[in-house]
């Protein structure tokens, strides 16, 4: 609340205070409190009923972790991905969008469809071509509409840039990733965008920071942190203030930061696929305009065959990874 429309707040309960008694505009400004806190807790964000723990919960009503995983995870706000296992993509981010709509709660998305995706990991895959991606985000973005919804563009993304030996492929997705941006600041008006700018320890601050703003992060509304990754949030705030230095400093301008706590609550122990001992973190959230703590990896999902999961492939869904996380074993 601004300065104004504080000072005029307050006049209105003086003028209130002469006409009912103290008890009455106590309970008046616990009200007006309650309706102010109420524009950044959780339950603005939208449970995806269709997760994959979700799904796993409702599906195994006799198994003992069941219970678990649907209170600690699947009741908790996240991330839905989209790529090229999303059929019509239109339609499917439609359905999404349409549903917490309907509930009067926010949806969370990730595109995930860039070509040459993951510099071939783990999750190499991605649209065919940058004509066949530019088809696809277009789709996507025209599913979203007007309605309001939190997006982040294609982790990694970024970061990886340095894979490509070539101008002109890195180039290429630089160009794709403005492009990206560009369709759903026109497609989806009400959207939050967020460009992905990888992780606390990996590129330097005034090296992101250009990247970033070479994908035209100028007109979205921040940048996503440590999607997929279990480094503390203390950590990436401290880098995301870093990054926005440089930003402000090079371009003039700063942004806001949406940083992955689905996994970050033992923090990192510098093994990044499946590790031992992670646990999940603080639930999703605003604590600041300018900062959203939020899970975008669905916890419980593989990040390949590695670590603690060493049959399980990257996306799929595990009980065991979702109950160690939990526990933080």
């Amino acid at each position: 609340m601004n300065r104004n429309k504080w000072t005029t707040a307050v006049a209105g309960l003086r003028d209130l205070h002469s006409k009912f008694g103290a008890w009455q505009l106590f309970l008046l400004a616990a009200l007006i409190l309650f309706s102010v806190q109420r524009t950044c807790v959780a339950t603005d964000f939208y449970v995806d009923p269709d997760s994959a723990p979700a799904r796993w919960a409702l599906s195994h009503p006799g198994d003992p972790r069941a219970t678990r995983i649907k209170e600690f995870i699947a009741d908790v706000p996240m991330a839905r991905w989209f790529g090229n296992w999303s059929g019509d993509t239109r339609k499917a981010v439609e359905a999404f969008v349409d549903a917490a709509d309907e509930m009067h709660q926010t949806p969370i998305l990730v595109t995930y469809n860039i070509p040459d995706r993951d510099c071939g990991g783990d999750s190499a895959g991605g649209a065919a071509s940058a004509s066949s991606y530019r088809d696809w985000i277009n789709a996507l973005s025209r599913g979203i509409g007007g309605k309001k919804a939190i997006v982040v563009i294609e982790p990694d993304s970024l970061a990886q840039l340095g894979c490509f030996k070539t101008d002109e492929r890195r180039n290429t997705r630089l160009d794709l990733l403005h492009y990206a941006v560009s369709q759903l600041r026109h497609n989806a008006p009400a959207a939050d965008i967020y460009l992905d700018a990888g992780n606390a320890h990996w590129i330097a601050a005034d090296v992101m920071a250009q990247r970033l703003h070479a994908a035209d992060i100028s007109d979205a509304k921040g940048f996503s942190l440590n999607v997929s990754n279990f480094y503390n949030t203390d950590r990436s705030l401290a880098y995301a203030n870093a990054v926005n230095v440089e930003l402000e400093k090079l371009f003039g301008y700063r942004k806001s930061v949406i940083i992955d706590t689905s996994r970050n609550g033992n923090g990192s122990i510098s093994q990044w696929c499946n590790p031992a001992g992670s646990k999940i973190g603080t639930r999703t959230g605003y604590v600041s305009n300018d900062v959203l703590l939020a899970w975008i990896k669905v916890p419980g999902n593989s990040d390949g065959t590695c670590g603690i999961a060493p049959t399980i492939h990257a996306g799929v869904f595990s009980p065991e990874l979702a109950n160690r996380l939990i526990d933080g074993r």
